[in-house]
């Protein structure tokens, strides 16, 4: 569904057309229209930032942490970002962590991201790093212009040609240069439909290829760091989203647009309708990924707490990476006062609610074992034998008759043993 003051828009299965109007009108009672022209009631909206208090005198729940992250759209340009602080206020300083706007699809020039209309964007998202942005991106100009089948089949096909592959790739470039460089992207939204130029129906299989296109082009600038998520509408409408899927390596989240609708639906059919809740969730694990909702809220079913109960519990259960709430009439619940009793559930399920920050889980330091020391092994002298030194032959005194005793004994003694003659003669 289109929002914002960029266009009018109108949504897959009849959604109502939204036309541009000034902020002050925005505020002013709003009269919804139904088939036929009948006048069904005129809506009392309240102006942002104005807190009414708990509803019906409600007693907002207790605070307690979020198990995905959430938001909600507000209004495409800075008024959006400015309005994000005074809903949190109206939830009792719960913590919205998610800033959620369309780029506007008349012209290409639009779809490049003109640096005047993201830059508050951008500056909300560098204030803190645990927030996400998320963009809904166009893949066509003149994207609600009521574009026949055989014109949308031309543009897939020359998109499937790389006919509009600078377009994105400027796109991104303007992302990195604001410094913003890990956008989600929901490229190409409720494709399953019938509203947008960009949708899949006249040709699936150029539509895939297009797809791929638009991803590579972005990709394929420095420092980038997107997801890319694809968010059908809720549903078969005119083709079944499934046929539409690009691929795994193109993917990152798979979202959903589910509103409260058609009449009389109730929120189990949403669930197990073919396409539905059920399968959606079903398809994403099977494709090993995250879910999302970037569009969600009431529609013609009025006023249903029932809805908004059940919405929030299957949101809490299935862990989506976020959730935007689409906050404007007749889908939502604090710019819209004609949704009093569902406005009271989502506020207090979500009062002074707080997305916990992910705590990485420590791990141990990686200590390299201890190698002792390798010692040589002790290997000892080699002790050459001791051979008495050669001791020159000393001439015996006179009167000395020399004894051979043997040469270790001679060198103990220091030489020969000599008799004296006369000794030996006087002994004789």
């Amino acid at each position: 569904m289109r929002q914002g003051k960029h266009g009018s828009g109108k949504g897959s299965k009849g959604k109502h057309r939204r036309k541009s109007r000034s902020a002050t009108a925005t505020y002013k009672a709003a009269c919804v229209v139904v088939a036929a022209g009948a006048l069904v009631s005129c809506l009392a909206v309240a102006p942002p930032g104005r807190d009414p208090g708990p509803l019906g005198g409600a007693e907002p729940g207790p605070k307690h942490p979020s198990t995905t992250w959430f938001g909600a759209f507000l209004e495409s340009d800075d008024r959006g970002v400015q309005r994000i602080g005074e809903l949190e206020k109206w939830l009792g300083g719960a913590d919205l962590r998610v800033g959620h706007t369309y780029l506007p699809g008349e012209t290409w020039s639009d779809i490049e991201g003109r640096a005047e209309f993201l830059e508050s964007w951008a500056r909300w998202r560098r204030q803190r790093e645990d927030r996400l942005f998320v963009l809904n991106v166009p893949m066509q100009a003149h994207n609600e212009a009521g574009v026949p089948d055989n014109g949308v089949r031309r543009l897939l096909r020359q998109g499937q040609e790389g006919r509009f592959d600078e377009h994105f790739r400027k796109l991104a470039e303007r992302l990195v240069a604001l410094n913003i460089p890990d956008t989600v992207v929901v490229l190409g939204w409720e494709m399953n439909g019938t509203t947008y130029t960009h949708r899949c129906g006249p040709d699936p299989e150029a539509w895939k290829a297009y797809w791929r296109r638009a991803v590579t082009a972005m990709r394929s600038v420095p420092g980038q760091k997107f997801r890319f998520d694809f968010a059908p509408s809720r549903g078969r409408d005119a083709v079944p989203w499934t046929e539409c899927y690009p691929g795994d390596d193109v993917v990152d989240v798979i979202g959903m647009d589910s509103y409260d609708q058609p009449p009389g639906q109730s929120f189990d059919e949403e669930v197990k309708e073919p396409y539905g809740l059920q399968q959606h969730v079903d398809f994403a694990a099977a494709h090993k990924k995250e879910i999302s909702y970037p569009e969600w809220g009431l529609f013609r079913n009025g006023d249903n707490p029932e809805y908004m109960r059940r919405m929030l519990e299957w949101m809490d259960a299935h862990k989506p990476l976020y959730n935007t709430i689409t906050d404007y009439c007749p889908h939502g619940v604090w710019q819209c006062g004609a949704n009093p009793q569902a406005a009271r559930v989502y506020r207090s399920v979500l009062f002074g609610r707080t997305d916990p920050t992910p705590v990485p889980t420590p791990k141990p330091p990686v200590v390299p074992p201890v190698t002792p020391p390798v010692t040589p092994p002790v290997t000892p002298p080699v002790v050459p034998p001791v051979t008495p030194p050669v001791t020159p032959p000393v001439a015996p005194p006179a009167n000395c008759q020399p004894m051979d005793l043997g040469t270790w004994v001679e060198y103990w003694l220091g030489g020969k043993l000599c008799l004296r003659f006369d000794w030996y003669s006087r002994n004789r």
